[in-house]
């Protein structure tokens, strides 16, 4: 049976539209999946991702434990309030999950995908045994991504003694609320915006209040369009345990200094980017009428090796269809997509597209 989050009834109410998504009931729309898509571009929407899983690391070798685990290094986050965005690799280099770390004063706060929660439980514990550390899952607490121009303005209203700190942090910073709640300036959007973490015993009123002021419930729908518009990976579609970061467009995250910090994967991605990777991921554009979609052949002019589309969709920010392609290296600035027979002629572009409801291709 599929799980539902604290706040089922509450999408129930606002007329939403539910599917199974990892294992749980989510709404995939309230209505217009591209009418809540827009709105998170011009005003400010409110996602439930209470899906996610909360786990918090303590311990005298908190840090050291993130660093073997994680591609990205948790050092480069001296003091609490700090966040990144990491790859966590397996013994092959392939990516087991990605997620959001947070320096806490206790060790460190980790936001991990529904879809990969129970096999990175399982991998952090047995990890855990060699160092002195505890993993702790919480599963009490629920969080919601309030995201779009005015969602800030709409969160310092609703949070007016803690407003002036909150306006003071930057993006991909963050700080404590009350009961083990934690409030950060990040997203998966492209907008501006922050992800709040509450006890599910008050996500409720949260999510009242939320509405109250104007901010709109937005579906998983509408949240893949963002994303993919932002040009940012889906877990499952555009990387997974198969795929390197290196292919990933996740080479940015890799934190290869100090050059003595032994993390898992680190000696068979070193030794990928020695030899030279044969494929990247990239952005596509289609010029032909036509829907972009996952699974699609990419082929590329002079080359016998294909490349494929992980993610595609129509952009309502920008009128037309738009890809995340893995694709050979050599790959210019055209090629074309098989779709039912035809060769459709698309864009190679940077694998952004939308980023503060502004276009980012040429």
């Amino acid at each position: 049976m599929s799980k539902t989050t604290p706040l089922y009834n509450k999408h129930a109410e606002a007329g939403a539209k539910f599917v199974d998504f990892s294992g749980w009931q989510m709404p995939i729309h309230y209505g217009s999946q591209v009418e809540e898509h827009n709105i998170v571009r011009t005003a400010a929407g409110v996602f439930d991702v209470s899906h996610m899983v909360v786990v918090d690391i303590e311990g005298a070798q908190a840090t050291e434990f993130l660093q073997y685990l994680l591609a990205n290094d948790v050092a480069k986050l001296p003091t609490a309030g700090q966040a990144m965005y990491t790859p966590m690799l397996n013994e092959a280099g392939g990516v087991i999950d990605d997620l959001i770390v947070y320096k806490t004063s206790y060790g460190y706060r980790l936001v991990v995908n529904a879809g990969t929660a129970e096999k990175d439980l399982a991998w952090f514990n047995r990890n855990a045994t060699d160092f002195e550390v505890s993993v702790t899952s919480r599963p009490e607490m629920a969080i919601l991504a309030v995201q779009g121009p005015e969602a800030l303005a709409s969160i310092y209203e609703l949070m007016p003694t803690i407003s002036e700190e909150l306006k003071g942090l930057k993006p991909f910073q963050g700080m404590p609320l009350a009961d083990g709640g934690y409030i950060a300036k990040t997203g998966y959007t492209g907008e501006a915006g922050v992800e709040v973490i509450v006890p599910a015993t008050e996500v409720e009123e949260l999510w009242d209040a939320l509405l109250g002021a104007g901010v709109k419930p937005i579906g998983l729908g509408a949240r893949d369009t963002l994303r993919l518009e932002a040009g940012m990976n889906l877990y499952g579609q555009d990387m997974d345990e198969t795929t390197s970061p290196l292919t990933s467009n996740l080479a940015w995250t890799i934190a290869w200094e100090p050059a003595d910090r032994n993390f898992v994967g680190r000696d068979v991605i070193a030794a990928e980017r020695a030899a030279g990777t044969t494929h990247k991921l990239v952005g596509l554009v289609l010029e032909d009428r036509g829907v972009l979609r996952a699974g699609q052949t990419v082929v590329v002019e002079g080359e016998s090796l294909t490349g494929t589309i992980t993610s595609g969709s129509f952009s309502p920010t920008l009128g037309i269809s738009i890809a995340l392609a893995r694709v050979p290296k050599t790959i210019g600035d055209s090629a074309v997509v098989e779709v039912r027979n035809k060769q459709l002629k698309v864009r190679v572009v940077k694998p952004s597209f939308v980023r503060n409801g502004k276009s980012q291709i040429a």
